[in-house]
């Protein structure tokens, strides 16, 4: 692997981020969201679930590295 994995998430958050975008927008404007109570509920669930996966991958790089230095200690 050439690139480090912050460099290679964030990349594939360019990509992945419009494509949730359209989806997003998809379901939005498909009828399906009946009440602006739906909406709302939709978007509470949403747009945090986007930043907290976006965010889980840190964590997971750096879980990885604590460990693969826990490793090399050994």
């Amino acid at each position: 692997m050439n690139n480090n994995f912050k460099s290679l998430w964030n990349i594939t958050f360019l990509v992945t981020g419009p494509l949730w975008a359209m989806l997003v927008w998809m379901i939005w404007t498909s009828g399906q969201l009946k009440t602006p109570l739906d909406e709302k509920i939709f978007l509470c669930v949403v747009i945090p679930a986007f930043v907290l996966i976006y965010l889980s991958g840190f964590l997971i790089a750096k879980r990885h590295a604590k460990k693969q230095a826990l490793a090399s200690l050994r």
